[in-house]
């Protein structure tokens, strides 16, 4: 049988940044879920939990900060690692989002895509 995908929610507001990290997670094998504001992202959730997700913070309707408390306060989601996938780089957001348990906080013009496939595989231990 063959191995089940993993599953991740790459929650991103710009289209071009969105497809590029679609692309190159589904080069790698993973099963990718999008959503442009974490509304989405959270009715995205209710339908199927993914193994991970990489949330940015600026975004329409929800952002990142109130989807990721959203994510933590639920009992059935809140071991899903979370990579926050931002450009805001201030100390206090950076503070904020280690104290709800995030697997990373990368920002993005800092890595390619190709490092950031590899940062959710070391936290997936895949």
């Amino acid at each position: 049988m063959p191995e089940e995908k993993k599953k991740v929610l790459i929650v991103e507001d710009d289209p071009f940044i969105r497809d590029i990290y679609h692309v190159k997670f589904s080069q790698e094998g993973f099963e990718v879920f999008l959503a442009d504001n974490g509304i989405e992202a959270l009715k995205k959730m209710e339908q199927s939990v993914p193994d991970i997700i990489l949330l940015d913070i600026i975004m329409p309707y929800m952002d990142g900060m109130e989807t990721l408390k959203n994510i933590k306060s639920r009992d059935e989601w809140k071991k899903i690692p979370i990579i926050m996938l931002t450009n805001i780089s201030e100390k206090e957001k950076i503070t904020e989002s280690e104290n709800y348990g995030i697997g990373d906080y990368l920002i993005k013009s800092h890595f390619t895509p190709s490092e950031v496939v590899q940062k959710v595989k070391a936290l997936l231990a895949l």
